[in-house]
């Protein structure tokens, strides 16, 4: 094993996963930054090679997690050096192909289930299944959901990891514990876990928009999924680097905020000649959120110039860093057209790109929060992140921000937010740390101690 993460602590860790794996299917509840990924292929290597208690294994993951973090992690250890792994990925042909080699592992996509489930002919006969980012499972209605449903009797040894298990609320547990337990432990049907457990929050008339748990519900539910749950924080096993939290104000003139307001207020306003319009809430927000970055899609979908406030803040934000590598995340494409006019930058979207990010090759970056929301690790690269466009989605905001805190960071990281005052941002910022206070709660209350005595176990 590398030196970075080869402690007895870790060893430790990774032992007591083994003991669990050998027991009960699990869902892995791992916090944000502990490696998930090596410890669970120490696991497996475990499974299959000591106790023989496995054979054939899949692995479901986000499409770059699965085309380059599982290989590069089974590559790097030296303990891992006798498994074998085929990566189905490409045309249907080469993915064919894929599942046709010898092999322990078989990594696939998410976006790909359906396909191997119902149409690619192949036999689904693996004995274990694990699946990467278990939170991207969370649509009950989904078509990756329902494929899987109808093999997962097949099934014998399911593992689910993630690090925002319940990033919108505890109504997310109910499809991420069906695939795991069938439905044992909080029920085998959406309806009764909502009625069990929950209360109508937001609505329109009989139109339920939203829910909340009854009192005494959280506990319930932590309760009754604990018995196959492993979920452990990063911060109390590794020593992470420090993390610096910074809010990057700009302050709009009154005509800009006027535009703004008009809009919040009557769901259209003028901007110049150009009429924008919302039809409903979601509309709006969206149409918010571009005009506080400074600027919003028409009518025909052309980009119409509000302010360049944020550009302005971004400027000085990347000059601070005194040349040192800066990572930024956007979200609306008129926003990474308005940067990439403004300063030199290259967009995180390939394997060779994020190699040399690593290198420390690219100055100035640019990433989409989904595209960089699970398993890559950007950690040597740089240090420093600027959120220059706020996302509502606690998950991929924090799996963002985690992609350079993490360990293997040397650094001190920074993670600044440019923030239009008296705007949405700042009711998005609060959204995702009053959000964050369920997803902790969760993660505090399967918390795995792994101390007996005071003693690590050995």
């Amino acid at each position: 094993m590398p030196d970075e993460v080869h402690t007895p602590r870790l060893s430790a860790i990774c032992k007591c996963i083994y003991r669990k794996a050998l027991n009960i299917s699990n869902i892995l509840g791992y916090g944000l930054r502990l490696g998930k990924t090596v410890l669970t292929l120490t696991a497996l290597n475990n499974l299959l090679f000591d106790s023989f208690e496995i054979h054939k294994i899949l692995i479901i993951a986000p499409l770059r997690v699965a085309r380059d973090t599982w290989p590069s992690e089974i590559e790097k250890w030296d303990h891992l050096k006798d498994l074998k792994y085929s990566v189905a990925l490409g045309s249907e042909k080469e993915r064919k192909a894929a599942f046709m080699i010898k092999a322990d592992i078989y990594i696939i996509n998410r976006e790909n289930v359906k396909w191997l489930v119902e149409d690619s002919s192949l036999p689904f006969d693996f004995d274990t299944l694990i699946i990467d980012e278990l939170s991207s499972f969370k649509n009950h209605q989904a078509k990756r959901f329902r494929s899987l449903m109808k093999v997962r009797p097949k099934i014998k040894r399911i593992v689910g990891l993630t690090g925002t298990p319940a990033s919108n609320g505890l109504i997310d547990l109910w499809a991420e514990f069906r695939l795991l337990d069938m439905g044992q432990r909080i029920g085998r049907f959406i309806g009764k876990y909502r009625d069990d457990y929950f209360v109508p929050d937001k609505r329109n008339q009989q139109v339920i928009f939203s829910y909340k748990p009854k009192p005494g519900a959280e506990e319930e539910i932590y309760k009754k999924i604990s018995d196959i749950t492993i979920s452990m924080k990063g911060s109390d096993y590794i020593k992470l680097p420090e993390l610096v939290i910074n809010e990057v104000q700009v302050n709009l003139s009154e005509k800009e905020m006027k535009i703004i307001d008009d809009m919040k207020k009557e769901l259209v306003t003028k901007i110049k000649d150009d009429e924008i319009t919302a039809s409903n809430a979601a509309a709006l927000s969206t149409k918010l959120l571009q005009m506080a970055n400074g600027a919003v899609y028409g009518e025909a979908g052309e980009v119409i110039n509000i302010h360049e406030r944020k550009l302005d803040a971004l400027e000085d934000l990347i000059e601070s860093a005194n040349g040192k590598p800066v990572l930024i995340s956007y979200w609306f494409k008129h926003d990474m057209k308005r940067i990439s006019e403004r300063f030199s930058v290259e967009t995180l979207d390939s394997a060779d790109s994020i190699k040399r990010w690593n290198k420390g090759e690219i100055p100035v970056a640019i990433i989409h929060p989904a595209s960089a929301g699970h398993g890559l690790n950007l950690q040597t690269g740089g240090s420093t992140l600027i959120w220059f466009g706020l996302t509502w989605s606690l998950e991929l905001y924090q799996q963002t921000n985690v992609r350079l805190w993490r360990q293997g960071q040397k650094d001190t990281v920074v993670i600044h937010h440019i923030i239009s005052k008296g705007t949405i941002d700042e009711r998005v910022m609060k959204a995702l740390k009053n959000k964050d206070n369920t997803q902790a709660a969760l993660i505090d209350a399967v918390k795995v101690n792994l101390q007996t005595g005071g003693k690590i176990y050995e």
